[in-house]
């Protein structure tokens, strides 16, 4: 099979990850990959590991050097790569490339999936961009989403869609392997006790919430760091915050990892803060790697992933009281960061391996091609 793979960019993010793991477990089926980034500003190398086997077009490299220009016949260009790449099946990520790329396969008989990568519900987007998604998704072959949550808003709002699927994001590969390596070690106990937090320095992280929050449990658990792995344009106003909360030597902003498991595996937690998550990677992740969550109930992703609160500590969305006070016990208690810890990792690791989801994939994919 040929698969054609339609992606923003290959910088670091959620999606871009997700989709590095994906064709390089399709690549090492024996499947022919292409992917083309379509809006970087230029070409170079993925942030994350790609198999040499997967090829790469840079949509950039095709187009004039007025941006204006380029603008205009971005679409045109990326209609002429599909018809040169004849593929069997075109995959495509996030919205503004899930429009572009109907609107250049208009009259290809070319089947395509298009990925909605966070609850469209909550999805802050142009007027035009949405209008364009409501009017062109029902010509693609199936409309993929990564949470129950989410499709079900979305089949309310655009009923005619030809398929609606929910597949949830593979664990990556590299961290299934490693954990059969080093065994599914669960709990660091040893070492400072740090809580960890990873993800976009960006208003829906909602990291200044998490700033707060542990500032005000701070004296209760004097020997616990919360460090905070990521870069943004929140940067600086996050470390005022801390700054203007005299919390320099517990808060700590680490800046962007590339070995967010090695920062995971030795911590103690993981707390979440967002209010706003297309598929929580990063928890499931960190489930994996056997690390107790905390998380707010935000849509979508972390009350399926916690199925309803039983394997992460699951707070209501805006309950700072209460996020402080689970936050707190988990500090104060190992043996429920072990049991939390355990139950989670068992559950992620039977729901969410790579094999589990890849076979959903198959079967959407042998459902689709031509």
């Amino acid at each position: 099979m040929k698969i054609l793979f339609l992606l923003s960019s290959l910088n670091a993010g959620g999606a871009e990850r997700v989709a590095c793991t994906l064709v390089n477990a399709w690549v090492a089926k024996g499947y022919e990959v292409v992917m083309v980034p379509c809006f970087s500003q230029g070409s170079g190398q993925s942030f994350y590991s790609l198999d040499a086997r997967v090829q790469v077009r840079w949509l950039s490299e095709a187009l004039p050097s007025n941006k204006w220009l380029a603008r205009l016949v971005k679409p045109i260009v990326l209609r002429r790569i599909m018809q040169e790449v004849k593929a069997d099946v075109m995959v495509s990520f996030l919205t503004n490339v899930n429009v572009m790329a109907l609107l250049a396969k208009q009259g290809l008989d070319i089947p395509l999936i298009v990925c909605e990568r966070s609850d469209p519900s909550f999805q802050k987007i142009s007027a035009s961009l949405r209008f364009l998604r409501r009017h062109l998704y029902a010509g693609a072959d199936a409309v993929l989403l990564q949470t129950e949550q989410a499709a079900k808003m979305f089949a309310q709002s655009m009923p005619v869609l030809r398929r609606l699927r929910v597949i949830p994001n593979p664990l990556p590969i590299d961290l299934e392997k490693s954990l059969e390596n080093e065994g599914n070690n669960v709990g660091t106990q040893s070492g400072s006790k740090v809580a960890v937090a990873v993800g976009r320095l960006v208003p829906s992280k909602q990291f200044d919430k998490l700033i707060a929050n542990f500032t005000h449990i701070a004296a209760q658990c004097p020997d616990w760091q919360l460090h905070i792995y990521g870069d943004g344009p929140e940067r600086e106003t996050l470390q005022q915050l801390i700054t203007s909360s005299h919390m320099q030597e517990r808060i700590y902003l680490k800046g962007k990892t590339n070995q967010p498991w090695a920062v995971m595996r030795q911590a103690q937690l993981l707390a979440m803060s967002s209010r706003l998550e297309g598929f929580p990677n990063v928890m499931l992740e960190a489930m994996a790697c056997g690390l107790p969550v905390i998380c707010y109930d935000c849509p979508s992703g972390p009350r399926e992933l916690s199925i309803n609160g039983e394997v992460a500590r699951l707070v209501a969305l805006d309950d700072e009281k209460a996020y402080q006070q689970q936050l707190l016990e988990l500090m104060q208690n190992s043996e429920e960061r072990m049991l939390l810890a355990k139950n989670g990792q068992q559950s992620v690791l039977t729901r969410y391996s790579q094999w589990q989801v890849l076979k959903l994939w198959d079967d959407l994919l042998a459902e689709v091609a031509r």
